[in-house]
C-alpha cells in the first residue's frame, strides 16, 4: 500500500491556500475595518472543511502510522477550536442592518440569520458532532497543543 497519492490525483489544497492569500491581499488593506458577518461565515465554512479533511487524514493514517495519525488528530482538534472561536466571533459581530447582536440562545434555533445566506450555526452544530466523537472534552478545551520542543 502506497503512502502517497496517485500521480493523477489533483491536489486542490494549494489552490485553496492561494485563494485565501489572494483574498487577504485584495480585501483587507482597503476594506472595512470590521469583519463582516458574511466573511466570518465564509471563514468558518473554510475551517470546517479543513477540519473534515484533517479528520479523514487522521483516521486513515492513524491505523498505519499511529504517531502521524496522533499529530494529525491534534491538528484537527486545534482547527475545531479555531472554528469554535470564529463561530463565537460571528455572534459577537453586529447585524449589518440594525447593529444589534443576537444572544447565544439564537444559535440553538438553527438559523438565527436566515437561510440560505448564512448557515454558520447549522454547519457548526453538524461539525460539533464529529468533534465530540473524535476527541474528549478535555482535549477540546486544553490550551496545550501537544507539541514538544526538541
Amino acid at each position: 500500500m502506497s503512502r502517497t497519492a496517485s500521480s493523477t490525483a489533483q491536489d486542490f489544497v494549494p489552490f485553496a491556500t492561494a485563494a485565501l492569500d489572494f483574498h487577504r491581499a485584495l480585501n483587507l488593506p482597503g476594506g472595512p475595518l470590521v469583519t463582516t458577518r458574511a466573511e466570518l461565515d465564509a471563514l468558518h465554512g473554510h475551517l470546517i472543511s479543513l477540519h473534515g479533511l484533517l479528520d479523514a487524514h487522521a483516521v486513515r493514517v492513524g491505523g498505519l502510522v499511529p504517531a502521524e495519525g496522533e499529530q494529525l488528530g491534534v491538528a484537527r482538534t486545534r482547527i475545531w477550536q479555531a472554528a469554535d472561536h470564529l463561530h463565537a466571533a460571528f455572534h459577537a459581530a453586529p447585524h449589518p442592518d440594525s447593529g444589534e447582536m443576537p444572544g447565544p440562545e439564537a444559535c440553538r434555533v438553527g438559523l438565527p440569520e436566515g437561510a440560505p445566506e448564512l448557515t454558520v450555526c447549522q454547519r457548526h452544530q453538524r461539525a460539533a458532532h464529529l468533534a465530540r466523537r473524535r476527541t474528549t472534552p478535555t482535549d477540546l478545551h486544553a490550551p496545550f497543543t501537544g507539541l514538544i520542543r526538541r
